[in-house]
């Protein structure tokens, strides 16, 4: 790309996108601490490790002790033991830090449930924990922000040839205006897609549940059953040995 001082408002902007994208940078499993940590503590890494993601690092909070409570309350994360967050549970977190970008709590909630039954600290014995998924998905996203750039470069070649027409002194706004709307129905249409995936995941959820309940419950009356059988016959033996 030409230095930024040869090229107009629209092209600086493109230019400033791109870098901030070399700045968003995900933790390494390896950067996490491997001891158990305090609430501050915990908050004092977050803020550390992603201040620069933020839209305005200087006053915006990564995470405070009120959002880790609301989480905990709301079964985004299991509750602390002893006052003390283990890795786990600082994955768990930054999902949800992710997460809250995009996705409401009920969606997060609906997302991540599942994950803090079955994975935080390898419950069942099923061999993969919280650590391990966050693991997995860093592999999958290599190579993703060269993707994205790519696509960002495309769209903006696109808007770039866009309003040739228009006055000089509004054509750089539409012009930007068209690649921002570019860039937000491609948002839009995976914000979609997401929340249509969750809604299934609800869906398959609830319908466990009732599957689950009505188990039990026929579970329940069939013990209810067995002993009501075995009174009966006690008593009918009791009868007979009279006679």
């Amino acid at each position: 790309m030409q230095k930024v001082e040869e090229r107009g408002d629209f092209e600086k902007t493109l230019e400033e996108a791109m870098k901030s994208l070399d700045y968003m940078e995900t933790i390494s499993p390896d950067e996490f601490p491997t001891i158990d940590l305090y609430m501050d503590q915990v908050t004092t890494f977050m803020e550390r490790k992603l201040r620069m993601l933020m839209r305005n690092p200087s006053g915006d909070k990564i995470l405070t002790k009120t959002m880790i409570n609301n989480y905990a309350k709301n079964d985004l994360i299991p509750p602390p033991i002893k006052k003390k967050y283990s890795r786990e549970h600082m994955f768990a977190l930054l999902f949800v830090f992710y997460f809250k970008s995009f996705l409401s709590i009920s969606d997060i909630q609906t997302l991540l449930e599942p994950m803090m039954e079955t994975y935080f600290d390898r419950k069942n014995d099923c061999g993969y924990s919280v650590e391990d998924i966050y693991g997995e998905i860093l592999k999958m996203g290599r190579g993703a922000r060269a993707e994205l750039k790519e696509e960002m470069l495309e769209k903006y070649r696109k808007a770039e040839g866009a309003y040739e027409n228009a006055p000089e002194e509004t054509r750089d706004y539409l012009r930007k205006f068209a690649f921002i709307c570019e860039l937000g129905y491609d948002i839009f249409l995976k914000k979609n897609m997401i929340e249509r995936m969750i809604d299934d995941m609800a869906e398959d959820r609830m319908l466990e549940k009732e599957r689950r309940e009505l188990r039990e419950e026929a579970e329940r009356k069939a013990a209810r059953d067995a002993v009501k059988q075995k009174k009966e016959s006690a008593g009918a033996a009791g009868k007979q040995k009279e006679k």
